[in-house]
């Protein structure tokens, strides 16, 4: 499978995968702390991904590699927002939010910032301008959290 389809069949694939480490970080936060949960958490995935890289799969390879161009020296800092996502989202989905609360506002934050970061061009991603349909967009991702929420109590 390739294209379009191949895309958001991944990216539905990442959101449930997010889901399910949320859920285990979260368990292991409430016996442990939410910092050893992170650390637990990255220190797995970095095997994951030296086992992924070490296999030599072509699935995970980036479909439009240009070895001729170096990353700039801040790219290398994302592990930072993941740790700091991973620590907060297992302090939340301890509290009031839960597991469903604590996704569904983390992805009105990513929404949001995601489109300020489309229109501004923030971090090298291809600038774009804002829609009509991208204000109809953040309104209802935010009133379907808020009802998830404000239903679960």
């Amino acid at each position: 499978m390739t294209g379009r389809s191949a895309d958001w069949l991944s990216a539905l694939a990442s959101g449930a995968l997010l889901a399910v480490m949320i859920a285990c970080n979260g368990l292991l936060a409430r016996h442990s702390a939410p910092v050893f949960a992170s650390w637990v958490a990255h220190g797995t995935g970095a095997a994951a991904a030296m086992l992924l890289v070490a296999g030599g799969s072509r699935i995970f390879r980036h479909r439009e590699a240009r070895p001729q161009q170096k990353a700039p020296a801040w790219a290398y800092l994302g592990g930072v927002p993941g740790a700091l996502t991973v620590v907060l989202a297992a302090i939340t989905t301890n509290g009031p939010l839960a597991l469903s609360g604590t996704i569904a506002f983390m992805l009105v934050g990513q929404v949001v910032f995601g489109m300020a970061m489309d229109y501004a061009g923030l971090f090298g991603v291809a600038k774009r301008r804002f829609a009509a349909t991208d204000v109809a967009v953040v309104a209802l991702v935010l009133g379907g959290s808020l009802l998830l929420v404000a239903g679960g109590r």
